[in-house]
C-alpha cells in the first residue's frame, strides 16, 4: 500500500510540473526584457534568452530544466542573477517556522474545541462555540489577516507590528512578536475545519454501544473520553491534522504577501510579478509536493490508527 501510495505521489508531482512549467510559459511580457528592462538593446536580449535557452522548443526546454532538477540543480533567478537554491534556502527555513508554531498552536486547540462542545453538545456553550467557529471559517485569509492587523496593529489596539519584516541577521525567535500577527492569522483560519470536524467524529463516537457501556459501567466522562472515546476517532482525526498541514502550505501564499513576511509565499508573489521563471517552477513544485507528501503520510498514518484498514491494507 505504501509503495502504490508513493508511486502515485511521484505520478502527481510529475503531472505538477508539467502543470507547472507550462503555466510559467504562459504568463504575460518576455521574461528577458522584464529581467534587463526596456531599455535593454536587441543584442543584450539575445544573449540573455541564449543563456537561459529561452528561444528553444518548449519540449527541449521542459526536459533541460527536468534532468537538472532531479540532478539537485534548480537553475539560476533571472532576476538575482544566482542560484535559485541560495535564493529560496532561507525563504523555505522561514515559512517551515511560521507553519510549525502555527501548526502547534492549532491543532491541540482545535482538538480541544471539538472535545468540548461535542461532550456539551446542545448546550449554550457548544452553540456558542460553533457559532463563533462557523463566522470564522466563513472568512477569506486576506480578509482574517486586514482584520487581526486593524485589531492588534493600528486601529484599535497598537500593540503589535503591523508588518513581519525579519532582519536576516537575527533568530527568527528572536523576533518573536513579528510572529505574532500571521502565526494567529493561520490559527485562526485552521483551527474551525479541525475542530467542526472533530466535533461531529466526537458526537458519534459518543453515541456509539460501547460508550453506552461505559456509562452503565460507572465511568466518568472524562474516562469515557480519553480511554474509550478519542482513541476511536484517531484515524479520522489524523486525516483531517494533515489536510490542515496542506492547507497551511497553501495559506502562507496570502498571509505572507499581506505581512510581508519573508517566507516562500512572499517569495513566490515577488517571482511572479518579476516573471522569474526558474524561481516559480521551484517554488511552486515545492509546494506541491509538500502537499503531495503530507496527503502520502495522512494515508499511511490513518491506515496505521484503523484496525480494519490495517487488514485491508495487508
Amino acid at each position: 500500500m505504501i509503495l502504490i501510495r508513493l508511486a502515485y505521489g511521484v505520478l502527481a508531482l510529475w503531472a505538477v510540473s508539467v502543470l507547472v512549467f507550462l503555466a510559467t510559459q504562459a504568463l504575460p511580457g518576455d521574461a528577458a526584457v522584464t529581467a534587463l528592462g526596456r531599455n535593454a538593446t536587441p543584442a543584450g536580449l539575445a544573449s540573455f534568452r541564449a543563456r537561459f535557452d529561452l528561444d528553444a522548443p518548449l519540449i527541449t526546454q521542459y526536459w533541460d530544466w527536468l534532468r537538472h532538477v532531479l540532478s539537485g540543480n534548480l537553475g539560476v533567478s533571472f532576476s538575482m542573477s544566482s542560484s535559485v537554491s541560495a535564493v529560496i534556502s532561507s525563504r523555505v527555513v522561514d515559512s517551515l517556522v511560521l507553519m510549525a508554531v502555527s501548526a502547534v498552536i492549532s491543532i491541540p486547540l482545535a482538538v480541544w474545541i471539538g472535545v468540548y462542545t461535542a461532550s456539551r453538545r446542545d448546550r449554550l456553550g457548544d452553540h456558542l462555540m460553533s457559532f463563533v467557529v462557523l463566522v470564522i471559517n466563513a472568512l477569506p485569509e486576506f480578509v482574517m489577516a486586514v482584520a487581526v492587523v486593524v485589531l492588534l496593529a493600528t486601529n484599535v489596539f497598537q500593540i503589535l507590528p503591523a508588518v513581519s519584516a525579519l532582519d536576516p541577521n537575527d533568530s527568527i525567535l528572536g523576533q518573536w512578536r513579528l510572529l505574532v500577527l500571521p502565526v494567529l492569522t493561520l490559527v485562526l483560519m485552521v483551527v474551525p475545519y479541525v475542530a467542526r470536524t472533530v466535533r461531529a467524529c466526537m458526537i458519534e463516537e459518543l453515541a456509539s454501544e460501547h460508550v453506552r457501556m461505559a456509562r452503565l459501567k460507572g465511568l466518568t466522562e472524562r474516562r469515557i473520553i480519553l480511554r474509550h472515546a478519542l482513541p476511536n476517532i484517531a484515524g479520522p482525526t489524523f486525516q483531517v491534522v494533515a489536510q490542515s498541514l496542506a492547507y497551511l502550505a497553501g495559506s502562507i501564499v496570502v498571509i505572507e504577501t499581506v505581512f510581508q513576511y519573508p517566507g516562500v509565499g512572499q517569495a513566490l508573489d515577488q517571482a511572479v510579478s518579476a516573471r522569474d521563471i526558474p524561481v516559480i517552477q521551484a517554488l511552486a513544485c515545492l509546494l506541491a509536493a509538500f502537499y503531495i507528501l503530507v496527503n502520502i503520510l495522512a494515508d499511511i498514518g490513518t491506515v496505521a490508527m484503523t484496525p480494519t484498514l490495517r487488514k485491508r491494507a495487508r
